[in-house]
């Protein structure tokens, strides 16, 4: 059994497996959530009502087995609005589950790009709210948790979103903790193409300012920016990256300092990164100046084909190919690889 990681003061707990397989109806399909990398993830009811969300891990390979130990010590370890939960979790004999607090809005990527795009408007305030909660989650990661954790995999599919559309990063399978003092790691690459910081994709150097990166993506991705967004952008014409479903509905303000802090948070050198993004959302001047960039990550996509690196830390496998073998969608991963809802999930939202 794992020991706990956290005090006395911890809100979750540990979980028998009967517990979970009743809570589940067996691990039925019709309360699958969807299917990841790593395992499956299913809607569950504790004896007392508590909707929860558990995932069960396919196999005990070692990287499933290492997933799980890190996901499990850094909920353990950290506690934040903008951060998933941990209700619990279950390690027996020869199973392996975590136990999250249930999200009934399900995640970012399915209001942006998923079966609810069309469905559901996600307005301007909200998106102001989500980029700025989930800006607060990273720098508590960042700068009030010690060691520090850095996520690797800031994306879509892994901010969540409650009843209030409060965003809450999750999937915390890839996170490292940074001992103190040290500035950056070189480790195995884990994460999603798109979404990669040139540093770590090519060279597998890894520090806070990966998020950064990763959440710059993101956040031109609430916006709906394409390829073309950088002359856009040099040029000044922010109203034209823009979602045309927000029909003109926005704040042209936030709008002109919400793509400064992603243009600022993309820049190739780590070193120019902004550490207090959540200063510069709320509309406070930058400290450095935004240089000419480039948007789009896909510059470096065919280097990442050839990439099979083992590192420092994590040793290689015959069951490790690159970057490909740890593209891993969220932590319900509801979607394909289209953005589109799975049939189980689509009809349980239904």
């Amino acid at each position: 059994m794992m020991k706990a990681v956290v005090g006395s003061n911890a809100t979750w707990r540990i979980f028998t497996y009967k517990e979970l397989h009743a809570a589940t109806n067996g691990f039925s399909e019709e309360k699958k959530l969807g299917e990841g990398w790593f395992g499956s993830v299913y809607l569950g009811k504790t004896s007392d009502g508590l909707q929860i969300a558990v995932k069960k891990l396919k196999a005990l390979s070692s990287k499933a087995e290492m997933e799980f130990a890190v996901e499990v010590e850094v909920l353990g370890r950290v506690r934040h609005k903008n951060l998933l939960g941990l209700s619990g979790y279950c390690a027996g004999t020869d199973q392996r589950l975590i136990v999250y607090d249930y999200m009934p809005n399900l995640t970012l990527l399915s209001y942006l790009h998923g079966q609810l795009a069309g469905q559901v408007l996600l307005d301007w305030k909200r998106r102001m709210k989500i980029a700025m909660g989930s800006a607060e989650g990273l720098m508590y990661l960042h700068q009030e948790v010690t060691p520090h954790i850095i996520h690797r995999d800031i994306k879509a599919s892994n901010v969540l979103l409650d009843s209030d559309f409060e965003p809450l990063v999750a999937d915390f399978g890839f996170a490292k903790l940074i001992p103190e003092g040290v500035s950056h790691m070189t480790t195995r690459i884990k994460g999603t193409l798109g979404y990669l910081a040139p540093e770590y994709a090519m060279w597998g150097k890894v520090s806070e300012s990966c998020d950064v990166y990763s959440f710059g993506i993101l956040l031109f991705e609430i916006r709906t920016i394409t390829e073309w967004a950088e002359p856009l952008i040099t040029k000044g014409r922010f109203k034209d990256l823009v979602d045309p479903k927000l029909r003109g509905n926005f704040d042209e303000n936030q709008l002109a300092q919400a793509i400064t802090v992603a243009a600022l948070c993309v820049q190739s050198e780590p070193e120019k990164r902004p550490n207090e993004v959540v200063s510069l959302l709320k509309g406070f001047e930058p400290k450095v100046k935004v240089m000419p960039m480039r948007i789009t990550s896909a510059k470096y996509r065919e280097e990442l084909l050839a990439l099979d690196q083992p590192s420092d830390d994590e040793g290689g496998g015959p069951d490790d190919h690159g970057v490909f073998s740890a593209l891993e969608g969220g932590p319900y991963k509801n979607y394909g690889d289209d953005g589109r809802l799975t049939r189980n999930a689509e009809e349980y939202w239904q």
